[in-house]
């Protein structure tokens, strides 16, 4: 079109270009201007001719581009045809959208949907010819296909029972959906489609439920191979997952398993064995069931280890309650539910005495009873069949209470029966004689404490925890003048101590009573109190916990002991004073007649020795007679002082270092003479390194002269005393050992009491003071003194000394000491 155009303007423009050429040439211009308008009018020429020509060519192109167009038309309206034809060889209509907001064109036949009286658009109301589901579910497919393009195949069921296929899908810039007639194979199709559909998701959950299976289930193709797995299976057989276990073709089973699974598949038949399986690397028992199926064949396997080691451990169990219910006392029988002796314990077969043959053959409840009446070890019963039935009816019972059976023998047994939801009965048989006989004791003991309760002098009350009074004997309301009316309300701690402050108004005490009763139970702690009361008597009240939280209170009235006690008091003061003025006369006295008593030794040694003058052999014996005698009595004075001494606690020890063999060997030569004398003989056992320890060495000389003495007296001619000295562990130890004639058993707490001397048949004589003696240097020193004997096989005196002092009692020295032995 614009070719033809062109040529149209160019025409007008080449006759209006001559003229000016013309017009200027004859107007007179010169040579020079002429030229130009000839080169102007020559241009403009071959422009017009140009122009033509294009004209021409551009005319020649539209005639063919229309014919073109043309034919182009007549096709789309021959495939527009086709499309109609197409359109209404079916039983459809589609919908067309151009682009995501264009308006709708429906064409074809909306009647599948609505009436054919209803407009056309009112189709895309999908709600108005399909249920709600349906609707929404095509509602959202036909968005999703405007806004994404995406496709969608839907089959429909209209209202009016027509089944239709909606198919939706986008076709250049527009989207077309289409809903047509299903009918026929096409409804055939469908339905099988839907089948399909559902059996593939039950499909889906089946394999979905046994891949959450812990069991490993397998199936196998046409060529025997692994098609399927579960998940399980796969970790039985180290895979990573069911598909890589079946492209790799790994057996859960054994070769020789396989084949024999295979054989049975070939055979028809379904192969079930319990093996052993090698699962994750550990073996396992497992139940095996491999059948034939339609195009295959397939498997389970279910796990048994931990059955087996349930069953195990239910074994171990029975077998530890069996153990334990043969140590157990109660004797326990149970029968099954045909009435048939299951099991019996220990206790059971010793309670009833039965032989344990007669038992293992599982005798019935009635052969048991029988043989028990028959051996008389029932309790005696007068219809001895209509019990034994009343007895069995445990059986069907749901509970049955406990029975006391009371046995011909004297034992009384408690029976109690558990019934068993399986059927049958357990007999549990307590031998409760001890009990009866313990609550007999009990109940009587009960009545002996109310009877002493009530007998006694002693007021006593016991408050509960509550701090109310729940026990109290007459005595209590006696000594507290409290009202019968009272007592029997249990009173509160609180009213018997308002009833009680007119006796005894001291605020104090009752506060102290008030708290162990009522006070925290972790916090109340015993205690005693004197009470003097406003009537003159004196009453000791003791407080004690009790271990349920209350508490006991007793009263004594101790006004007559009080009175004896000031009485005591008094005259005790009074022995004191006489024992301290006892000591004093017998210390001085001691004192004055050791000076004397030491003149005399002094003068008779003189005229012993003939400085004087000779003496005859008769005055000589009897000097020797008075030195004796004067020794002895100095002697016994020097014991009586140191008693004193000791007494008044005013003995000192002068510590040192004392050699052991040379106190001995001092001790010995004072016992020279008596030895001689008494025919007796001395040994001394003491070893070379016995060596030293510290003490009074002046006092331990004494204890051994004295110990030696002792035994030297009570032995009889002929016989050896020995004197042993050892060091052991922290201590020394002397041993004085005789062979005499012992002490009697009666007489041995006795021997280091003063003055006590028991010298029947014994040659020695004294006055009882050389034991006491000996106790008070070495307690003095912190040893101990133990004596040994028996009649007729002589005496060992040990003592004990610390190594380095111990604990001696080492005293201030008195002014006193001048008197003593010089």
């Amino acid at each position: 079109m614009r070719p033809a155009l062109a040529l149209r303007f160019a025409a007008p423009v080449l006759f209006l270009s001559g003229a000016a050429v013309r017009a200027q040439a004859a107007s007179g211009f010169d040579g020079a201007d002429n030229a130009v308008g000839l080169s102007l009018g020559t241009g403009l020429i071959l422009f017009s001719t140009l122009t033509a020509l294009l004209y021409l060519a551009g005319r020649r192109r539209w005639a063919t581009h229309e014919a073109e167009l043309s034919a182009e038309i007549e096709e789309l309206r021959q495939k527009a045809e086709r499309a109609r034809a197409f359109l209404a060889s079916e039983t459809q209509f589609a919908v067309v959208w151009a682009g995501a907001r264009g308006e709708p064109e429906i064409e074809g036949d909306v009647s599948l949907a609505l009436d054919a009286a209803t407009a056309p658009r009112r189709v895309l109301g999908f709600g108005a010819w399909l249920p709600p589901d349906q609707a929404k579910a095509l509602e959202n497919n036909v968005a999703l296909l405007r806004e994404m393009g995406q496709g969608f195949r839907q089959d429909l069921v209209s209202h009016n029972g027509r089944h239709l296929e909606a198919e939706g899908r986008a076709i250049g810039s527009r989207v077309v959906m289409r809903v047509r007639d299903v009918s026929g194979d096409r409804l055939e199709l469908m339905r099988l489609r839907e089948v399909h559909a559902a059996q593939t998701a039950q499909f889906n959950v089946l394999r979905g439920l046994l891949d959450l299976s812990s069991h490993p289930v397998w199936t196998r193709g046409a060529d025997q191979a692994l098609d399927w797995v579960n998940m399980a299976y796969a970790k039985a057989v180290d895979a990573e997952t069911p598909r890589d276990a079946v492209a790799r073709g790994l057996e859960l089973l054994d070769r020789p398993a396989r084949e024999a699974a295979a054989r049975a598949r070939q055979a028809g038949d379904v192969w079930t064995r319990r093996e052993h399986v090698v699962v994750a690397g550990v073996r396992r028992l497992m139940d095996v069931l491999d059948a034939p199926l339609p195009g295959g064949g397939g498997g389970i396997a279910d796990d048994l280890s931990e059955l087996e080691s349930v069953r195990a451990d239910h074994a171990l169990q029975v077998e530890s309650h069996i153990r334990t219910l043969d140590q157990i006392a109660t004797a326990v029988a149970i029968f099954d539910r045909s009435k048939r002796l299951f099991f019996a314990n220990a206790a059971y077969r010793h309670l009833w005495q039965l032989d344990p043959a007669f038992l293992e053959q599982g005798p019935s409840d009635s052969q048991i009873l029988d043989r028990l009446r028959a051996d008389r070890r029932l309790p005696e019963q007068a219809d001895y069949r209509g019990w034994k039935a009343a007895l069995h009816s445990v059986y069907l019972a749901v509970e049955s209470p406990p029975q006391i059976w009371h046995l011909p023998d004297g034992r009384t047994l408690r029976v109690a029966f558990d019934t068993n939801p399986q059927g049958g009965v357990t007999y549990l048989f307590d031998d409760v004689t001890e009990r009866f006989a313990l609550e007999s004791q009990y109940n009587a003991l009960a009545r002996v404490q109310s009877e002493t309760l009530d007998a006694l002098q002693e007021g006593v009350a016991v408050f509960g925890a509550d701090g109310r009074l729940k026990l109290s004997n007459p005595a209590f309301a006696r000594l507290w003048r409290l009202p019968e009316k009272l007592i029997a309300e249990r009173p509160h701690i609180d009213a018997v101590t308002a009833a009680c402050k007119p006796l005894s108004p001291e605020d104090a005490i009752w506060a102290d009573l008030r708290s162990a009763v009522t006070g925290l139970h972790s916090a109340r702690m015993g205690f005693e109190r004197r009470m003097n009361r406003a009537d003159g008597a004196v009453v000791d009240c003791a407080v004690a916990p009790l271990p349920d939280g209350g508490a006991l209170l007793t009263f004594i009235d101790v006004t007559d002991g009080v009175n004896v006690e000031r009485a005591l008091k008094e005259r005790n003061q009074a022995l004191l004073a006489a024992e301290r003025l006892r000591n004093d006369f017998v210390h001085h006295v001691s004192y004055e007649l050791r000076s004397p008593l030491t003149n005399i030794i002094g003068f008779i040694q003189l005229l012993g020795d003939g400085s004087v003058g000779p003496l005859n052999e008769k005055q000589r014996e009897y000097a020797g007679y008075v030195l004796k005698s004067s020794a002895a009595l100095l002697a016994i004075i020097n014991d009586i002082l140191d008693l004193a001494t000791i007494d008044r606690d005013a003995m000192a020890l002068q510590i040192g270092e004392v050699d052991i063999r040379r106190v001995i060997a001092e001790a010995a030569e004072g016992l020279q003479d008596r030895l001689a004398e008494s025919h007796v003989e001395l040994s001394i056992i003491a070893a070379p390194d016995v060596g030293v320890f510290q003490a009074d060495g002046q006092r331990i000389r004494q204890i051994l002269f004295n110990l030696l003495s002792n035994a030297v007296g009570f032995s009889d001619p002929g016989q050896v005393v020995t004197l042993a000295a050892l060091r052991r562990d922290s201590e020394i130890v002397f041993k004085v050992t005789d062979r005499g004639r012992g002490i009697p058993p009666e007489l041995l707490d006795k021997v280091f009491d003063r003055f006590e001397s028991h010298t029947i048949s014994s040659r020695h004589r004294g006055v009882g003071l050389g034991l006491s003696i000996v106790r008070a240097f070495v307690e003095l020193h912190g040893g101990t003194v133990r004596i040994d004997s028996a009649p007729g096989e002589g005496t060992v005196v040990t003592c004990m000394f610390p190594l380095r002092g111990g604990e001696m009692i080492v005293r201030p020295k008195v002014e006193s000491r001048a008197e003593g032995r010089a």
